[in-house]
């Protein structure tokens, strides 16, 4: 079995505990299958180039250079060399700045995940880290500069190690209030609402990656497995019609009531009570109306 590969190679250091550890990529997107850009004449591959905006001249790649454009059509030209004297000086340390409970993590800063294990001695140093934290319910917020910036990164506990999660800066994250600015204040409560915690009780599971398929990877699998075996393309099923848009109605549908509202049903010994009360009160009625005596016109 081949070893994985580290990322980057470093320390990580909480107070003036240090050991030595490396990231490996958690995630990633190289087993997705991928297509090349052919010429359709000739079935070959085509390759990029860069062209000139204004003369449709090819730019070689000792000719290009970074630009940032000030107005339009204007920019500051920066050399290779003055863009890496930018980069900020890395020791290769992780530094702990704080801990912080799981509970307060806003997972919207999420950016790439990378596994954090011991790297050769210091493995003492780790297991206690990783350990006081699992004890504490704490994640610790860490610096460092990876991949040629300054980075934020989120480590929790994980299994055996440890993940680190880079984060996004907070001028990455777009506000919430632009997108949830047009929610009306409602407020359901009632049948709609004990209908959805019954759906959602129904629903309730464990969370497992593995169940979760790809189903365009699947498809353009057996796309091209058709292809290469002279097969009928498959052909996409006609959706479903819709069901009317009665939100109450696809509830009940929902919990398998149908249209009809949910109606507490009376126990047998009270409706049978209420049953043998009314038929006694229509015999007593008839036994009085027989005896009572008659009036004759005199």
């Amino acid at each position: 079995m081949v070893s994985p590969r580290a990322n980057w190679k470093g320390y990580i250091k909480f107070g003036e505990v240090s050991c030595p550890v490396a990231l490996y990529t958690a995630a990633s997107s190289s087993e997705r299958i991928a297509f090349n850009t052919l010429n359709r004449k000739t079935g070959n591959r085509v390759k990029r180039e860069f062209v000139d905006s204004e003369t449709g001249d090819a730019v070689e790649r000792d000719d290009q250079v970074k630009g940032y454009e000030v107005e339009n059509g204007q920019y500051v030209i920066l050399e290779p060399n003055e863009v890496a004297a930018a980069i900020p000086d890395s020791d290769k340390t992780l530094r702990v700045d704080a801990f912080i409970p799981c509970s307060q993590i806003d997972t919207t800063y999420f950016d790439k995940p990378y596994y954090l294990a011991p790297d050769k001695m210091g493995k003492e140093a780790f297991v206690l880290l990783r350990d006081g934290m699992k004890q504490a319910k704490v994640a610790a917020i860490a610096r460092t500069v990876l991949f040629r910036r300054l980075r934020t990164v989120l480590i929790r506990a994980h299994g055996k190690g440890l993940i680190a999660s880079t984060l996004n800066f907070d001028y990455e994250v777009r506000s919430s209030k632009d997108a949830f600015d047009e929610m009306p204040h409602l407020k359901i409560e009632g049948e709609m609402l004990d209908l959805a915690e019954h759906i959602i009780g129904t629903k309730k599971g464990s969370f497992d990656a593995s169940k979760f398929d790809d189903r365009y990877e699947a498809a353009v699998a057996e796309l091209v497995k058709a292809k290469i075996e002279g097969r009928p393309l498959p052909r996409k099923k006609a959706p479903a019609a819709s069901k009317p848009s009665d939100l109450l109605q696809a509830l009940r549908e929902s919990a398998g009531m149908g249209t009809k509202p949910a109606r507490p049903k009376r126990p047998a010994a009270s409706a049978n009570r209420g049953t043998s009360r009314k038929a006694a009160s229509k015999t007593a009625s008839k036994t009085k109306q027989s005896s009572a005596p008659s009036r004759r016109a005199g």
